[in-house]
């Protein structure tokens, strides 16, 4: 038992001086570290950290592919939101949810006193401009007898000019609503376009009224003709100069995988949101086979013309302060930074305008490793120069 001890102890001695001959062996051999020279961070050759650097060539900016969020809305030239111009109570409902309607095709049957009031104007005037009539023919008669003085027969003109404005009145507003001269109380509600009815907010037997549709309150009925969408873009301001009307764009929808389609640029706001730095631009897109929907969302694609630079990575453009950097290798092991100005930028792509040249060498990735070793080179000249300074200080004052 002694033995085995005494063997165990010995061999973790033994083991202990050796890992320390090595550890010396080892910690012995100076590293060779990157240097700051000129400006520029030299590597020594074969340093293990320039397997990790690595560098893309610089291409001169052609045209870019640029993608934008997008959402398809019913094209509000093809679309008609029906409302209850009177109160009432809905006795039918004639157009259900995707039904068919040309323009003129009854939607809701709504029985409305208010609109039964405005028969009922329609009736009376019509009944003034009857009696109207006869006493202006009466009091013509009489005055070209020489019986009547001629203010009763302008008074009896002015009456049935009256009565007649009247009627026109009344008479227009029950055109508006498609009623006729009969006083039922009825209203019909029909379409005034040919389309699809696309929503349908209404139920047999409800009572309606105008206030409570007003504005932003869905509509009783929204037909529309889905055979063309409008497409809303959230465009930044860089975007504009690509997204004119007549511009074309290809869309794409995620639950419509592989299916491209071709659409135009129709119209631009005027404004930027504030809150999101977005400008709402309008286009539209043909849906004759009707695949697409309303409120899907999806993604443009437009090729934009990035005019004169060089296109180089994303990763490989970094921000100190208010200025943009990148790391060129100049020279195998040598690299150097530079100010940069930035003309364009992607989620992938960055066109630089100007510090950068066709086909020099950009460090894409672990350009954040050769930002510290520079940090760390130019200590160790500053920490190195102090010394030295210190040094020749001395030597001077003995």
């Amino acid at each position: 038992m002694k033995t085995s001890s005494l063997c165990f102890f010995i061999f973790v001695s033994l083991s202990s001086v050796l890992t320390g001959c090595m550890n010396s062996t080892t910690t012995s051999e100076p590293e060779i570290k990157p240097i700051v020279q000129d400006g520029k961070l030299r590597f020594p050759e074969g340093h293990v950290q320039l397997q990790l650097i690595k560098t893309k060539a610089g291409e001169e900016a052609k045209t870019f592919a640029m993608d934008l969020p997008a959402r398809l809305v019913w094209d509000e030239e093809r679309t008609q939101r029906v409302y209850a111009p009177f109160a009432g109570r809905v006795l039918q409902i004639k157009a259900d949810l995707g039904s068919l309607v040309s323009k003129g095709s009854p939607l809701l049957l709504l029985s409305s006193p208010e609109f039964g009031a405005a028969q009922s104007d329609l009736a009376k005037s019509l009944a003034d401009v009857s009696v109207a009539e006869k006493a202006f023919s009466r009091q013509r008669e009489l005055f070209e007898a020489g019986v009547t003085p001629k203010k009763d027969l302008e008074q009896a003109q002015a009456d049935y000019e009256r009565a007649n404005a009247e009627n026109e009145r009344a008479l227009s507003k029950i055109r508006l609503y498609g009623g006729g001269q009969l006083v039922n109380q009825q209203l019909v509600l029909s379409s005034d376009l040919n389309g699809v009815v696309v929503q349908r907010n209404v139920n047999p037997g409800q009572e309606v009224r105008p206030e409570q549709f007003g504005p932003g309150s869905p509509a009783l009925f929204v037909v529309t003709d889905p055979s063309r969408l409008w497409v809303q873009i959230d465009a930044k301001e860089t975007d504009l100069g690509t997204l004119k009307p007549g511009a074309i764009f290809e869309l794409s929808i995620p639950v419509l995988a592989g299916q491209k389609f071709k659409g135009t640029v129709i119209a631009s706001s005027d404004f930027i949101d504030s809150n999101t730095r977005t400008i709402k631009i309008r286009g539209a897109i043909n849906n004759a086979s009707r695949v697409l929907k309303a409120e899907m969302l999806g993604t443009i694609r437009m090729d934009r013309n990035l005019g004169s630079g060089v296109v180089v990575p994303t990763t490989a453009v970094y921000l100190k302060g208010a200025k943009h950097i990148i790391f060129v290798q100049i020279a195998p092991g040598t690299f150097e930074f530079r100010d940069v100005d930035i003309g364009f930028e992607s989620p992938y792509e960055v066109v630089i305008s100007s510090g950068l040249k066709k086909g020099e060498l950009v460090v894409y990735e672990n350009g954040l490793l050769l930002a510290r070793e520079f940090s760390l080179a130019m200590d160790t000249v500053s920490h190195d120069g102090l010394k030295n300074i210190q040094a020749l200080r001395s030597v001077v004052n003995k």
